[in-house]
């Protein structure tokens, strides 16, 4: 099942080495590279892949930095961790979405890197590692087909500790969460999850699927949590009902790994801080033109 790392911190499903968090050292400058991986659109939301390292612009808090790694639609291979919501909530429409969820990694292991990789994790009350990295369809679905809703949703956790596998992966490193809500039952809480996405430099989309219309019975609250993590690593959030628009959410993700950027810089000339986190933006120069990436890293994280 690989690496153990911070489970224990959590106490979930999956027992073994105990882990915590690293305490942040001094920040030190000019030495460790800055990775984002970023998505660009035009005024009419089409995807943009043939920018130049010109067209871009960086900051760190605020301090205007120099483009030292650039790669158009990287081909770096991906890691793609799917989280499946397995709360009782989700009983209803879980053939609906397993469909759309088997779909996508068939098409997502099909096509692209030889290497690209996918990993499967369901969340209820607890954490399950469903099946691990890999390239064998039959694999994922056969642990697919054994998901079963019941219990809460410990949505935090199961992005905390997928965060913490990715961690460990080279290339491109993508979660994806698949749910109907917001998180009810998690030990770690909003900004663990968020700092795990960020130490690992992870990209991270969530589907999330309202079968019901308006407001009425939604975790409004929920779904803002969402929103902030996927806008807040570069990536997206998606509001499928079920049938036609669900496989769409997912081409949409497709369409995106696929006209990625791969953008890094050495820090210089960033005053330390007390913040451990540094605020991050990274700007296109074409006007009409918007970019999706990552909106900061966390300084000891650092690789």
């Amino acid at each position: 099942m690989g690496r153990i790392g911070r489970r224990a911190v959590i106490g979930t499903v999956v027992a073994g080495a105990a882990g915590a968090l690293a305490q942040a050292p001094v920040f030190k400058v000019d030495v460790k590279l800055v990775r984002m991986l970023a998505t660009v659109k035009n005024a009419q939301g089409q995807l943009v892949g043939g920018l130049a390292k010109e067209d871009f612009t960086v900051t760190d808090n605020g301090v205007a930095q120099e483009v030292a790694l650039f790669e158009r639609q990287t081909a770096q291979p991906l890691s793609v961790a799917l989280l499946v919501d397995r709360s009782r909530s989700t009983q209803r429409e879980r053939s609906y979405e397993l469909d759309a969820v088997r779909r996508f990694l068939r098409t997502l292991l099909k096509e692209g890197n030889p290497a690209d990789a996918a990993a499967l994790y369901s969340f209820n009350y607890e954490v399950t590692l469903q099946a691990d990295f890999t390239r064998r369809l039959e694999r994922l679905s056969a642990a697919l087909e054994r998901l079963k809703s019941e219990g809460a949703t410990a949505l935090y956790d199961a992005i905390y500790l997928a965060s913490d596998e990715m961690e460990h992966r080279g290339g491109r490193r993508v979660v994806v969460v698949v749910s109907d809500g917001g998180d009810t039952i998690s030990k770690v809480d909003f900004q663990r999850a968020l700092e795990g996405l960020q130490r690992a430099n992870t990209v991270m989309y969530a589907v999330l699927v309202v079968p019901v219309p308006g407001d009425a019975g939604r975790n409004l609250r929920g779904e803002n949590a969402l929103i902030q993590l996927t806008e807040w690593t570069g990536g997206k959030i998606f509001f499928p009902a079920l049938g036609a628009s669900l496989d769409q959410a997912f081409e949409d993700i497709l369409r995106d790994l696929r006209t990625q950027y791969l953008i890094g810089y050495y820090p210089k000339n960033v005053p330390p801080s007390q913040d451990r986190f540094h605020r991050v933006h990274l700007g296109v120069k074409r006007p009409g033109h918007s970019v999706s990436a990552r909106n900061g890293y966390f300084a000891d994280a650092l690789r």
